[in-house]
């Protein structure tokens, strides 16, 4: 089997022991008195109120909110789209839609959200005193301030009325019941979409340190905001949430596990390095091909061949204006490393199906794709120093491009050292 074709089915695996029709009806609640009312956000959400509708054998109703072209059919809730990374006002107005959605409801009611990654850019909700131009500018520094997941939700939380458990507030006093796709490193529910519906302890000022720490130039109104009590958010213990229940029903570990048993199928060894890697791109690169090389040269720590599996999500911090995105970053980091280094192959995606702005999860490296870029008289360092990783690897040939997953679960990386 070509090194190509064995990471596919490594990737199918990962996102099929993600898949919402085999998860969702294992974690279903109790029905209510009342009425059942679905909400979700996220790039997972429509394929999650799709497996939904089939589970349940009640009358329900409800609205999720995907990324554009992420949207499937169902029959009783309605799906809209808006946009992932940055918002927009078809965003603004599915926030609007939601809180609507979970007001004037009873304590004989249950609504069950469906959350999953990439929920904070869909749900742009700004407060009193900032603008949805505030809130793109916000999301675009964090974006391009190379900050891990959690302290950007951190921050997103605290300038928002919808995230940081106020969707689930809003619902009160009805039951709450959260069904969660993890996309974060250590899968901390309140942390995937920016916790619309799962409060927790951080404060605003854990979220000024934030600012502080990565120099981040937000919008005066949005800085006012954090720096007054108008943006605390609730807390766990808010009577408010006594009734409500989240569970993680995917995540990165479950999907790594099942990438690692695939390989096994296919008479290579695996070994899951870790499920929540953060840091950014080019650096994790290096540590990644470093490990590989020892592999390649001693057969330590593991004897080959094998297969080094990794989770978890870097970031960028973006220096130039080019096509990029964090798993095709670090394999262009990679494959300057392993340059010449024959026997070293690499793959990394997204699971959702897309890596950063452009149409692919990730793409393909291996010992050969620098030499295959000096063929066509292009420069690999002055891709990667331009974060325009995109178009190195369209210039090969070594996209991957699979189309929207319906799940996600953070990022798959695979090095085979055979």
């Amino acid at each position: 089997m070509q090194d190509k074709e064995f990471f596919k089915k490594l990737f199918e695996a990962a996102v099929a022991a993600a898949d919402p029709q085999r998860t969702i009806a294992a974690h279903l609640p109790e029905k209510p008195k009342g009425r059942t009312i679905v909400i979700g956000a996220g790039k997972g959400s429509a394929q999650m109120a799709s497996a939904f509708e089939k589970a349940w054998d009640g009358p329900l109703e409800g609205l999720v909110v995907t990324r554009y072209g992420f949207g499937v059919a169902c029959e009783r809730i309605e799906i809209i789209e808006a946009s992932h990374p940055v918002p927009d006002a078809a965003g603004l107005v599915a926030s609007k839609r939601l809180l609507e959605t979970v007001s004037g409801l009873t304590s004989d009611d249950l609504v069950v959200a469906l959350i999953s990654g990439g929920g904070s850019a869909l749900l742009p909700s700004p407060p009193e005193g900032m603008t949805l131009d505030d809130e793109i500018a916000v999301n675009k520094a964090l974006l391009a301030s190379g900050a891990p997941i959690s302290a950007m939700n951190a921050v997103r939380k605290h300038l928002s009325t919808i995230k940081g458990g106020r969707l689930a507030a809003a619902a009160y006093p009805a039951r709450v019941f959260s069904l969660i796709v993890s996309d974060i490193p250590g899968d901390n529910p309140a942390f995937v979409a920016s916790g619309p519906t799962v409060a927790d302890a951080i404060t605003r000022e854990d979220a000024l340190r934030i600012v502080e720490r990565y120099s981040l130039a937000l919008p005066a109104a949005a800085l006012k905001h954090l720096q007054s009590a108008a943006a605390d958010a609730p807390k766990p213990s808010d009577a408010v949430f006594a009734a409500h229940e989240h569970r993680v029903i995917a995540s990165a570990a479950v999907s790594l596990e099942a990438s690692a048993d695939a390989a096994r199928s296919l008479g290579v060894e695996a070994v899951v390095l870790s499920d929540a890697i953060e840091g950014e791109a080019r650096e994790v690169a290096h540590v990644h091909s470093a490990l590989a090389k020892q592999v390649l040269a001693k057969n330590q720590p593991f004897a080959k061949p094998v297969v080094l599996l990794s989770g978890g999500e870097t970031t960028v911090t973006v220096r130039g204006k080019g096509k990029g995105g964090r798993n095709s970053e670090f394999l262009l980091s990679l494959a300057l490393d392993i340059d010449g280094y024959d026997g070293i192959s690499a793959f990394a995606a997204d699971t959702d199906g897309i890596d950063g702005s452009e149409d692919n999860a990730g793409a393909f490296a291996d010992s050969g794709s620098i030499a295959r870029l000096l063929a066509k008289g292009l420069d690999a360092s002055a891709y990667l120093n331009g974060n325009d990783a995109w178009s190195a690897f369209n210039a090969i040939g070594d996209l991957f491009v699979p189309g929207p997953t319906g799940t996600n679960v953070n990022d798959l990386r695979a090095i085979l050292i055979r």
